[in-house]
């Protein structure tokens, strides 16, 4: 697949890493930046070239004649549409994917009745551009917060199949009910009709298979599948948390600040806070409930007066990764139970990960599991990195039939899995299987939720998963 790509920033050069690993792609950069051209062009196999994105004769240079999919990640919105409507009008691109950030192309034109995540369908806006998808990495970023703000011992929560099922990655902490416990006792703990399925355990940097006897111990990051509607009775029985009412401090009111404050409002205690005065003013027009506090997130005497010892999660948000991680620091020093903080940089992330800030959010990596899904072939339809990018959680829907299809009419033990590749859920219609029924036959349009523990395996299950010529006759 050739694939041109528009920005050099650090998502567009993740990216690109992360394609030109694969093998058949042959990826190409554009960038205003010949400095930064010339540092991503030193690491990876890529071809660079100096110049706008928007321009035709650069697109044309580029080679956008014959390419099968242009990435606009600039930072700028307008020169990313303006690329994908010139590689539709001018020169045929089949996929055209652009990063905006933009709330007003987001939602101008939009059906406000059935919301912006709804049937992943897009504004008149972006349709007058001629995208054929889009991603938004602040949404991203804004709705991953608020899965991890609603059950507040979850590393992360992922959701697969429209949301009918979660995959949930939690540490094992002293004092919690399941350490020292098998699986399949704490399985046999769960209410009649409540099923949860485990798929991973990681005992330090080391992946534990789960099996029925396996053991949890202190500091497990646990990995499991559970219906959503289930999931706040699993959590409950497995970690005794049972979802209340929390106190929350926003540090940073920008884009995602607002967005969060703004759909947590109503459930959550939220003090927010701004160093920026005019925008002070204004979020405190826009939001109802929330408390918006002028002055900085590194300022003790100001967290110590708005009681920052009683907060359940201080979320550390701002542009600034230094000023994120020092804030979250600070709290978690004076009393604060939990610290979230988003950090860009993928080496602080590393660092952080594991230590005091409880939870680390890496916006890129959100960005690029987005991303992912739409490069993937073989029915991909959503992409998760997991421990920082070493493996994955992908969501494949079955097609064909056992004559056109590897997996279509056969029984999940049947079927010759890549090594590393587990079955976390199978999802069929309205119904949720956990993934060691391994008698289950696969039919036609059933979901996968697939945990993949080593990342180059998920070249195999593409190929797995695609159906065979005979399917398109």
């Amino acid at each position: 697949m050739k694939i041109l790509i528009l920005g050099s920033g650090q998502v567009g050069s993740t990216i690109a890493q992360e394609l030109a690993a694969m093998p058949n792609h042959d990826v190409t950069i554009i960038d205003t930046d010949e400095a930064a051209l010339r540092n991503t062009g030193s690491r990876l196999d890529v071809q660079t070239i100096v110049g706008n994105g928007s321009s035709p004769m650069i697109l044309e240079q580029a080679g956008a004649a014959d390419t099968d999919m242009l990435l606009a990640l600039t930072r700028n919105d307008e020169t990313n549409l303006v690329a994908c409507k010139l590689a539709a009008e001018l020169f045929n691109i089949p996929q055209r994917i652009a990063r905006v950030r933009s709330v007003d192309y987001l939602e101008y034109g939009q059906d406000e009745s059935k919301g912006l995540d709804a049937d992943k369908s897009l504004s008149d806006s972006l349709n007058a551009f001629a995208i054929t998808d889009s991603i938004h990495p602040e949404h991203l970023v804004t709705e991953h917060l608020v899965g991890l703000l609603n059950y507040v011992r979850a590393l992360q929560v992922l959701p697969f199949a429209n949301d009918k099922v979660r995959l949930v990655v939690a540490q094992a902490k002293a004092g919690d009910g399941i350490i020292g416990k098998t699986i399949e006792t704490l399985v046999a703990l769960l209410p009649e009709n409540t099923d949860c399925q485990i798929c991973s355990i990681y005992r330090g940097n080391r992946l534990i298979v789960p099996q029925s006897d396996t053991v949890i111990q202190e500091g497990d990051e646990i990995g499991f599948a559970v219906e959503t509607q289930s999931m706040a009775t699993v959590m409950y029985v497995l970690f005794h948390y049972k979802q209340s009412n929390h106190r929350l401090i926003i540090a940073g009111g920008g884009n995602i600040g607002y967005r969060l404050a703004k759909r947590l409002e109503d459930k959550f205690n939220i003090k927010i806070i701004e160093s920026n005065a005019a925008r002070a003013e204004w979020l405190a027009e826009k939001l109802d409930n929330a408390l918006v506090l002028h002055g900085s997130a590194t300022d003790e005497d100001l967290l110590k007066t708005e009681y920052i010892d009683e907060i359940d999660v201080f979320c550390a948000i701002t542009n600034d990764d230094e000023n994120n991680i020092m804030a979250s620091l600070l709290a978690k020093n004076l009393g604060a139970k939990r610290a979230i903080s988003i950090i860009n940089r993928s080496r602080y992330v590393d660092l952080l990960t594991g230590n005091q800030i409880d939870i680390v959010v890496s916006p890129h990596q959100i960005t690029i599991g987005s991303v992912l899904s739409h490069v993937r072939r073989g029915d991909i339809a959503a992409v998760y990195p997991l421990r920082r990018g070493t493996a994955e959680a992908i969501e494949a829907v079955v097609h064909g039939d056992r004559h056109t299809s590897s997996l279509v009419g056969r029984r999940v033990d049947e079927v010759k899995w890549p090594a590393g590749c587990h079955i976390a859920a199978i999802v069929r219609g309205d119904e949720v299987i956990m993934g060691r029924h391994h008698d289950q036959i696969l039919a036609d349009g059933d979901r996968l939720v697939l945990f993949v523990s080593r990342r180059r395996v998920s070249r195999e299950l593409e190929k797995l998963i695609q159906v065979k010529m005979g399917f398109f006759g």
